[in-house]
């Protein structure tokens, strides 16, 4: 059983990229994965331009495309009365994402056994059909799985299965950070949809959210999201749509390919990132309301760090460990406030009145509508953009409209400054305090501030 230096447990959007950029690096890399693939598993399908600009440094991006994955060239977002419009091939817009160029949509079915193929073309030891029973443990530390094929001895174990992640359950990783049930996330596919344009939409409408786009396969993704309950009823799901009619005028006359599929028990959360001997990267370390598309992105972008941490480390374990921590630390730098933004996109309920008037006011300004293409594709912090000042401005015209409303305005305005008052004392307290509780007291002086 010769070891290797790293095992990768999840062999989708969050290993099969890390595979690749260990193997490039001359590690020894093995990916395990119960599923066979293809395979297909819950997701948005959509991958902001960041994360396609992953895509084209791991060499796959042109094979991506050849598979059929569709480049969004134009984005919609409606939150009740106001209406966001981008053209994403516009020069101001392009400039904003650099090299990046548009986002993606591609269905996981076909993005997920690409990037396995690639792992195994990297010289990855690829074991599909795979599942994992333990860990193995030298002391402390942890120095393989135990799998239905036998044992994997390796310098590092990487939790890259999801959030029902087995490596994050056995490794006793903590949750903080955690958030109330995202709505239930149900989508289809159609055939025959009456729209040429490759545009995203988002939408909030009374209590429902939608999500739209073609996608690869020839086929059109539209989903229509209660507040809460799951009704997979044929008639139930596509009464949905007629909440919004320029979506349901798509829809007609289409045909639905397949099941409508639904994911349930979706919630927020950080996990404890690593621990003697163990990494936890994308889902598995950390999930966020599904409603802005950031998690496909997010796994490539973890990817990127966590291969330069491993490399880094893979010298000595407290090396590796110091590094893996400060890995830990960027994740949660990176993800916090979108964590956040995310949770407040995907509430459940109807759309806040003083967000739907920001919104309009962001609508009406190009500039601003830019920044917050550069939010979602995280070159731009939600903070920077929805600034206190921001907000204000926002509850005074919505004051003036609304003159009845003025005390219910001014408790969501007050609600919502507490709010992130929170947040931001949350943050400061958070991931430095669980850090150096996970170190040893004979390491601690070793970590940066």
């Amino acid at each position: 059983m010769e070891p290797f230096d790293v095992v990768i447990v999840g062999a989708r959007c969050a290993g099969s990229p890390l595979a690749v950029l260990l193997a490039r690096r001359s590690l020894r890399v093995c990916v395990l994965d119960k599923a066979r693939f293809p395979s297909d598993t819950p997701s948005t399908h959509v991958i902001q331009p960041s994360g396609v600009a992953v895509l084209d440094r791991l060499g796959v991006l042109d094979t991506v495309l050849a598979a059929g994955a569709v480049q969004l060239t134009a984005f919609t977002m409606v939150n009740e009365h106001a209406r966001i419009e981008a053209d994403l091939t516009d020069a101001a817009v392009r400039a904003a994402y650099g090299a990046a160029g548009a986002g993606l949509c591609v269905r996981r079915v076909t993005l997920d056994h690409l990037l396995v193929a690639a792992a195994g073309e990297a010289g990855v030891d690829v074991r599909t059909r795979t599942g994992v029973t333990g860990l193995r443990h030298d002391g402390t530390r942890v120095t393989g799985v135990e799998t239905t094929h036998g044992p994997v001895r390796a310098s590092l174990v990487v939790g890259a299965d999801g959030r029902h992640s087995t490596v994050a359950r056995l490794a006793g990783a903590a949750e903080y950070h955690t958030t109330g049930p995202c709505r239930p996330f149900t989508w289809a596919y159609f055939d025959g949809v009456a729209d040429t344009e490759a545009r995203l939409r988002l939408g909030r409408l009374g209590d429902l959210a939608f999500l739209s786009s073609p996608t690869d396969g020839g086929l059109y993704l539209a989903g229509a999201i209660p507040s809460s309950g799951v009704d997979t009823r044929e008639e139930s799901f596509m009464a949905r749509f007629a909440a919004w009619p320029e979506l349901a005028e798509r829809l007609d006359g289409a045909r639905r390919v397949g099941p409508i599929r639904v994911v349930p028990d979706c919630r927020g959360y950080f996990r404890s990132a690593t621990g003697p001997g163990w990494v936890l990267t994308g889902d598995a370390g950390q999930f966020k309301d599904p409603t802005p598309a950031q998690g496909i992105s997010d796994a490539f972008r973890q990817a990127e760090r966590l291969a330069d941490a491993i490399v880094a480390g893979l010298g000595g374990s407290a090396v590796l460990d110091d590094e893996l921590r400060r890995w830990w630390r960027w994740r949660d730098d990176d993800c916090y406030e979108m964590h956040w933004l995310a949770t407040d996109m995907g509430a459940p309920g109807l759309p806040s009145p003083l967000i739907t008037q920001v919104l309009r006011d962001i609508a009406g300004d190009v500039p601003a509508t830019v920044a917050l293409l550069r939010v979602l594709n995280r070159d731009l912090r939600p903070s920077r953009l929805f600034t206190p000042r921001r907000l204000l401005t926002a509850a005074a015209r919505a004051m003036g409209a609304q003159p009845t409303r003025i005390p219910a305005l001014a408790h969501e305005a007050a609600s919502l400054a507490g709010q992130e008052l929170r947040r931001a004392r949350q943050r400061r307290l958070g991931t430095r305090g669980r850090i150096l509780a996970s170190v040893p007291r004979t390491r601690v002086r070793t970590l940066a501030p």
